[in-house]
């Protein structure tokens, strides 16, 4: 049987067609990339066919907006785009920012700068308009920042002038006149203890601000206080303007407290802004407490928790009995003016010279030497106006014991009295910085946080 493959008809190739491959493109477009290949048949006679030759589609999973990402005849690497060629770099532009914007009032007293970008500072100077005074600065080792040396003046104005020089030897110059928030606009608050002290167990932090704060939770909670002992603390309002921090007992001895305020921009009154930003810290001393018992007119003072001297004393008389309850010394003077007219007893004494004085309260009690006392009524008679005597000579004796007790307190040590006639009559908490008076939970009651 003649075998089936002879008898199919051989194709032979149309000698009368020629094709050309045409150039494949790889279109890139909503991260689908698509190549096609188009293959083209033309007759000797010059018109063209398409032949049946499928494009085909690849999808990949690409990013990118609708782009041409290649063309080309063949892939023959030796055939270069001249769009490939290194584009041509410019350098960075040189600026030089002032913070406090030209014009404007209301800036702050601690925040102004200086900064340079892809530029180096070569002069800045700074000056009070009204006085023409130059204000001194601090340039940073890589010359690319300012800044003044001292917090300024509130509701002053003041110029910059900050030139730079560019990595291509390009000058910047900026200028900007501009007013600092004013005394009206703004509050402070003066505190207590100061940066660097030593003080006594019972020093609490305390601020007094120059304006009524209504919004107690903005303020306080830019002011942070820390103590490496690790004691928890807790702030107290007492009304407006008056802020005290203390941990629950007293401070540990030897420990260091931190506190950090970052109130400048912060709102505590309806158009009222801080304008303080600073960090102080204090040591805490030995432990000392001493106890004033008025029925003996006796005062033990107990240092780390050992007694270490008595002393006699001469407290309030019955009539003007010395207040109850923990006292904390707020301020030492080795002499004061004490007038008896501006604490509400008239003219009934007048001292210029009163040694060794150690206040006690706002109101007035302060523990001291007295030396126009009769020496008999120390440890025996309580004589005085609410104040705590102790023996003293006029002008301040060098062995007395107003002067030995004088010399072993600090400020932020405490003075407990007892046994006063009047049993009612106790020191107010917020009389002097005497927080201790007042209980853990009724303390912590009175923050804004």
């Amino acid at each position: 049987m003649p075998n089936r493959a002879e008898n199919t008809p051989r194709r032979t190739a149309d000698p009368a067609l020629f094709s050309i491959t045409e150039p494949s493109c790889t279109i890139q477009r909503q991260g689908i990339r698509m190549t096609s290949q188009v293959s083209t048949a033309f007759t000797r006679s010059g018109r063209a066919r398409r032949l049946s030759r499928p494009a085909y589609v690849t999808v990949a999973l690409l990013v990118g907006a609708f782009s041409l990402t290649s063309c080309s005849d063949a892939p023959d690497n030796d055939v270069k785009d001249s769009a490939a060629a290194s584009p041509t770099t410019t350098a960075p532009r040189a600026e030089v920012d002032i913070s406090a914007e030209n014009g404007s009032t209301g800036a702050s007293i601690n925040a102004t700068r200086v900064i340079s970008r892809n530029a180096t500072l070569t002069k800045v100077t700074m000056s009070r308009v009204d006085t023409g005074s130059a204000v001194e600065g601090a340039m940073s080792s890589d010359r690319k920042s300012w800044k003044p040396s001292a917090q300024l003046e509130r509701g002053t104005r003041y110029e910059i002038t900050a030139e730079g020089k560019g990595s291509e030897g390009n000058t910047v110059v900026e200028h900007s006149a501009f007013t600092t928030v004013s005394n009206g606009n703004s509050f402070i608050g003066t505190f207590t203890p100061d940066n660097g002290t030593t003080v006594g167990v019972g020093m609490p932090v305390s601020f007094t601000f120059d304006k009524a704060i209504t919004d107690k939770k903005a303020v306080q909670s830019h002011i942070t206080v820390t103590s490496s002992s690790g004691q928890e603390v807790s702030g107290h309002w007492f009304g407006e303007q008056r802020l005290d921090i203390r941990p629950k007992d007293y401070w540990e001895p030897g420990s260091t407290v931190t506190m950090k305020l970052d109130l400048d921009g912060v709102e505590g009154a309806s158009g009222i802004y801080g304008v303080q930003s600073k960090t102080v810290t204090f040591t805490v001393g030995r432990s000392q407490v001493s106890s004033v018992d008025m029925n003996t007119q006796t005062m033990t003072v107990t240092r780390d928790g050992k007694v270490f001297k008595e002393l006699p004393i001469s407290g309030g008389s019955p009539q003007n009995p010395t207040y109850n309850g923990q006292m904390v010394i707020s301020e030492k003077f080795e002499k004061t003016h004490m007038d008896s007219s501006t604490v509400g007893f008239g003219g009934e004494y007048n001292f210029t010279d009163v040694p060794h004085a150690m206040r006690l309260s706002t109101s007035g009690t302060f523990v001291h030497g007295n030396y126009w006392g009769n020496p008999s009524v120390f440890g025996s008679a309580g004589t005085s106006h609410g104040c705590i005597g102790l023996r003293d000579v006029q002008g301040g004796g060098s062995d007395t014991p107003a002067k030995w007790f004088y010399d072993h307190s600090l400020v932020g040590d405490v003075i407990t009295v007892k046994n006063s006639p009047d049993a009612e009559k106790s020191i107010k908490p917020d009389n002097g910085l005497n927080g201790w008076n007042m209980d853990w939970e009724t303390w912590t009651a009175g923050s804004a946080v």
